[in-house]
């Protein structure tokens, strides 16, 4: 495996602009949910104009639109704002593959500690990180690579505003963390996961503009706020199958009663039901039905 303690700069261009990476995947179109407002806004428009008396009904119409939208945004699960991975693609190689991602991060005191666990079971996860932790703790993001993981794009700062910015926001925000994660991994990344997984109709088209794929999850334990690590474990395993996508934390992590990091006491439990039931674990990218 290459040392990629000092890893060489790739030749990246200026932020804001835009390069043909070489993991290019194929485009589609708009999403339907970003077509339809356009053209229901045309709609309502035109019928403004030819009724304006009416206009309080043409008012409903556009409310009604947007809270469509607007709580399509918040199922982070959903497709209705596009393509989003909530399970690995079916195919063959993927029939007995499950894919652990873990977000947040990095984080100095717990993710040395959860990679030490990964390599303890062998298994290869998926790091959702965000760009500015990433740039304060740069040694860990290239140890998350040296060690066989992959790490994705979680945006830059994390904002809680991220899901009501407009496409340039949105586009800044997601670029910069392209170019922190590629600076110091020397590997671009192929996923981004919204802040929370929460969207709206814009995050799409900008997705497609800088080559990303959308990830969410099948499943969840909210080990950032469950203190528990039995009923962590329990929702993660509850049902577990073939092609599911599992989320963790090591940044934000809730503490166990005993001050420990709640997904150390959850992985290997996770780990050891997960290989009970034949499944292995591979990153979102071993997981692609083009790579």
């Amino acid at each position: 495996m290459n040392d990629l303690s000092k890893p060489t700069p790739p030749t990246t261009p200026a932020r804001g602009t835009f390069r043909t990476p070489s993991h290019r995947w194929p485009l589609a179109r708009y999403p339907a949910m970003l077509t339809v407002t356009a053209a229901w806004h045309v709609g309502v428009l035109a019928g403004w104009l030819l009724a304006p008396s009416a206009w309080p009904e043409w008012l409903v119409a556009l409310f009604a639109n947007h809270a469509v939208f607007t709580v399509a945004g918040l199922l982070p699960r959903t497709t209705l704002l596009g393509p989003n991975w909530t399970r690995l693609p079916d195919t063959p190689r993927n029939a007995d593959a499950i894919a652990l991602t873990i977000d947040d991060g990095p984080d100095p005191a717990v993710t040395p500690q959860v990679l030490d666990l990964l390599d303890t079971f062998d298994v290869r996860a998926t790091f959702f990180c965000i760009g500015e932790k990433a740039q304060r703790y740069p040694d860990l993001a290239r140890d998350i690579v040296a060690r066989g993981h992959a790490l994705e794009n979680h945006s830059q700062v994390h904002v809680h505003t991220f899901s009501v910015s407009l496409p340039g926001r949105l586009t800044r925000e997601i670029d910069a963390a392209q170019h922190t994660v590629e600076r110091l991994s020397g590997t671009r990344p192929m996923f981004f996961r919204a802040p929370a997984g929460l969207r709206n109709l814009f995050l799409e088209p900008v997705l497609r503009k800088l080559d990303l794929r959308l990830a969410a999850w099948t499943r969840r334990g909210y080990d950032t706020r469950e203190r528990d690590p039995g009923v962590v474990a329990r929702r993660l395993l509850d049902g577990l199958a073939a092609r599911d996508i599992l989320l963790l934390h090591d940044g934000n992590a809730a503490l166990t009663d005993d001050g420990r990091p709640v997904i150390l006491a959850v992985l290997p439990r996770v780990i050891d039901a997960a290989r009970e039931r034949h499944l292995r674990f591979v990153t979102l990218r071993d997981a692609r039905s083009d790579g």
